[in-house]
């Protein structure tokens, strides 16, 4: 087993998202040229993703996803990327008003992303403005996987689940 030992660029560079009208533009020509495949009859899910569900998905995506909220909604939470194991990372660091506060790391699945977290970074940051224990609070540390939105892409294999940095042997 190969044991990777994590080298960090000690520079945490602030970022901000922008997605751009001309990439916004781009996406939804090529969105719209897409050749669907056929799919059998009754088989729905059965083998792969079901046919229809894709195409609405992609035509959401298309015709009605609005960039400009996903960026506002990104962007009203501090961003950093930096360079890990050379691969260049995303993350989120949000701190919590409350001195004491543990650090906490969320880090999203495959097929996922960051956004599964923002309905409770608040409540981990900052529990009393939100009714809860003001004892329990985190600063929240959410990276974009490698590969993932602002994160990557990556430059090597091996990326994965069983990539290990805490192995105490060489």
């Amino acid at each position: 087993m190969t044991v990777h030992r994590p080298v960090a660029d000690p520079v945490l560079e602030p970022f901000r998202a922008r997605v751009t009208e001309a990439e916004v533009a781009d996406l939804r020509e090529r969105l719209g040229r897409t050749r669907w495949p056929d799919q059998l009859p009754g088989t729905g899910w059965g083998l792969g993703t079901d046919r229809d569900y894709l195409v609405d998905l992609c035509g959401y995506w298309r015709d009605a996803y609005d960039w400009t909220a996903l960026e506002r909604r990104l962007n009203a939470f501090p961003q950093f990327r930096t360079h890990i194991d050379g691969q260049r990372l995303h993350f989120l660091h949000v701190r919590s008003p409350v001195p004491e506060a543990r650090p906490l790391l969320l880090a999203h699945g495959w097929p996922g992303s960051i956004v599964e977290f923002w309905d409770v970074i608040g409540p981990l940051t900052d529990p009393a403005r939100h009714g809860l224990d003001p004892g329990v609070a985190f600063d929240v540390v959410v990276p974009s996987l490698p590969g993932f939105a602002f994160s990557g892409p990556t430059t090597e294999s091996g990326w994965d689940s069983r990539r290990s940095n805490w192995s105490g042997s060489a």
